[in-house]
């Protein structure tokens, strides 16, 4: 799990990085960043709707599978941003660890963040 200085939620800061990030689309997932320079660490969100899947259990299993794969990628990066994971298939719970890295790998390689 990721340090809780490295996670964010609240109303105001997700819809600041939905409506003014950049986004990077997958074809399981979305991740939207922007740069934060008000913050010394990164701050990392996973979302996953309802309507995606439908038991807490299963949502939380998801959300702690990608928060233990971003998070020495996370910790690693060098200046400060709010990065949100949005979910948007249901696949990411029985995929295989080979096809999750891939998928994950596919959002996190294509931005220039650092």
């Amino acid at each position: 799990m990721i340090p809780f200085s490295n996670r964010f939620h609240g109303h105001n800061s997700l819809s600041y990085v939905y409506k003014n990030g950049t986004a990077v689309r997958s074809r399981v997932a979305v991740l939207k960043y922007i740069g934060n320079p008000h913050r010394r660490t990164s701050r990392l969100a996973v979302v996953i709707s309802k309507k995606v899947v439908k038991s807490a259990v299963s949502r939380n299993r998801i959300r702690r599978r990608i928060y233990e794969y971003l998070r020495p990628w996370l910790l690693g990066l060098e200046k400060s941003h709010d990065v949100v994971v949005i979910v948007s298939a249901a696949e990411l719970l029985t995929m295989d660890h080979g096809d999750f890295v891939q998928e994950i790998n596919q959002l996190v390689n294509q931005p220039n963040i650092n």
